[in-house]
């Protein structure tokens, strides 16, 4: 068995750490976005009758709890394959592969829900960045 030409093997580990590179960016925009939210409303004690809050409100809680949850998946994911993109033992490329389609498609579900939110246009820029180079790295991966 021959050893790949060591032109494929230069563009596979520039490819490679591109991805790693964006799925940090990625994480990093995320958690900064996480921070960003500011904390629900905090409930006065009740001096007379309990009034249901607004739905305009409740929609809003449900809005900036499925933006935290999907922004602190993406913080997760993308880290963690970050780091098995920068492991240098040798991986099974199945478990590999895996890895960087789950953070493509948890980095576009997480630009999706920036997308829907006014101030977080940077967020969603970046984590679309961290999924097309995902989508870099598979193609190299064949």
């Amino acid at each position: 068995m021959t050893d790949p030409p060591k032109d494929d093997l230069v563009r596979f580990l520039e490819v490679r750490f591109a991805c790693a590179q964006a799925c940090t960016e990625t994480a990093r925009a995320a958690a900064l976005r996480v921070g960003a939210l500011e904390p629900g409303p905090v409930a006065a004690p009740a001096r007379g009758p309990v009034r249901p809050a607004p739905a305009c409100d409740s929609e809003r809680e449900r809005m900036r709890h499925s933006l935290r949850r999907s922004l602190l998946l993406c913080v997760e994911v993308c880290d963690a394959t970050c780091r098995l993109l920068s492991e240098e033992a040798h991986q099974d490329e199945y478990g590999l592969r895996l890895q960087v389609e789950w953070c493509r498609a948890v980095a576009l579900e997480c630009a999706h829900a920036c997308d829907r939110v006014p101030d977080a246009a940077h967020c969603a820029e970046q984590a679309r960045a961290g999924a097309r180079a995902c989508t870099d790295f598979l193609t190299i991966l064949g």
